[in-house]
């Protein structure tokens, strides 16, 4: 029971902190504080998802808010989700007004996975698509001499859709695989923060020391690997070196790195 709560305060702490790196893009910014509380009126769930999609939503504001506007907040946030065919699974308004933990997480999952990780992982399964074909540079810079976009979501084939995370931990096992590290999974394998550095890594080679890393202890390369992800490549820092050692959740570096 323990090790649960402990999950749960971690998981609530981490997309909290994800979720206000995206509202303080919004004009004018707002800050979810409590996560299981802010959610309740469906009013900063909205504007995250006008975030992450730029598109306008309904909402009912206002400081007179009765639970009836609440459910109704909810529901326009989750029909909007059902529109774009995300599987919410036994996810109901009523239970986010309620502010039910679980449920709140599970959707809060759901949107991440969506926004930051299918739609990316989307992305690089196409350019790998692209950069198979002996026409991809062609076709690449045609798309750029006329204006339209290299990539769209629809040339990945259905197929890869709903694999994302295979996909992802994929892309992390080949590149960690360059430096003689195996990745199993999101879990275990990224208690020593060895992994992690291959990611920073891939990316920005100066900024790491791989030898030096294989020789500190746990804690040190996972705050080390966080403070160069937010302080060279502007990823935010979602994540905390206790909660990565502990237990099962290590997505949030990985995603926000596969867009740089």
């Amino acid at each position: 029971m323990e090790r649960a709560d402990e999950q749960e305060a971690v998981q609530k702490r981490t997309f909290t902190k994800w979720i206000n790196s995206h509202l303080t893009k919004r004009k004018p910014p707002i800050e979810v504080t409590d996560l299981f509380e802010d959610i309740k009126d469906g009013v900063k769930l909205l504007a995250l998802l006008e975030v992450l999609s730029g598109q306008r939503l309904p909402c009912e504001q206002g400081r007179q808010l009765k639970r009836i506007h609440w459910v109704s907040n909810i529901g326009t946030a989750l029909r909007f989700l059902e529109g774009r065919k995300i599987k919410l699974v036994n996810i109901h308004a009523t239970d986010i007004a309620d502010g039910r933990p679980s449920i709140v997480l599970g959707l809060i999952w759901t949107v991440i996975l969506y926004f930051q990780i299918e739609e990316l992982t989307s992305n690089l399964l196409a350019l790998e698509a692209l950069s198979s074909s002996t026409s991809s540079v062609d076709s690449m810079a045609s798309n750029s001499e006329t204006g339209s976009p290299a990539l769209k979501r629809e040339v990945v084939p259905k197929t890869f859709q709903g694999n994302a995370k295979k996909a992802l931990l994929r892309w992390v096992q080949s590149t960690a695989a360059k430096y003689g590290i195996e990745v199993k999974d999101f879990g275990a394998s990224w208690r020593s923060g060895v992994a992690f550095h291959s990611v920073v890594h891939a990316i920005r080679p100066d900024l790491v020391d791989m030898e030096v890393v294989r020789r500190r202890s746990n804690r040190e390369n996972l705050e080390e690997a966080f403070s160069l992800a937010e302080n060279e490549l502007g990823i935010p820092r979602l994540l905390d070196p206790e909660a990565t050692m502990h237990l099962h959740f290590s997505l949030s570096l990985i995603h926000n790195a596969r867009t740089m």
